[in-house]
């Protein structure tokens, strides 16, 4: 395991379509749940830019991510050997400006723009969908 403290960081990607936001979720590789790309602390780099890398490697996305977090939500990790572990997982908006056709895990997830009120129904995490509802108000 890369971190003792059990807290990832992650990206909520949003759009803007016809003035209304859309959020890109992802499918997590091991179940095929709907997720958004989220991964652990790395030394070099701040929170929001271990939030914008895992947008890139896990969705192709690239955008301007913002550097306070909007929330925070936890949910059970599978480890290997079948062991389970409670993360803390802080989000930052990422206000995507390009969709990749290619990338690091493009052979692993898929990937669906959906309204916030889609991709609260579609995640597992009562937390996070309750971040997903509030996303509107969260871009005033």
């Amino acid at each position: 395991m890369k971190t003792k403290s059990w807290i990832q960081f992650a990206a909520l990607p949003f759009r803007m379509r016809e003035g209304q936001p859309e959020v890109l979720l992802i499918t997590s590789r091991e179940t095929g749940r709907w997720i958004i790309p989220k991964g652990w602390p790395a030394k070099s780099l701040t929170p929001s830019a271990v939030a914008a890398r895992e947008a890139y490697e896990e969705a192709g996305l690239v955008g301007k991510v913002r550097k306070r977090s909007v929330g925070t939500f936890r949910y059970e990790k599978r480890l290997p050997r079948e062991s389970v572990v409670s993360c803390k997982v802080r989000v930052f908006l990422l206000d995507v400006k390009e969709e990749l056709d290619r990338w690091p895990e493009q052979d692993h997830r898929e990937r669906c723009w959906l309204s916030p009120a889609e991709a609260a129904e579609r995640v597992g995490e009562a937390e996070l969908s309750r971040l997903l509802r509030s996303l509107p108000g969260l871009l005033n």
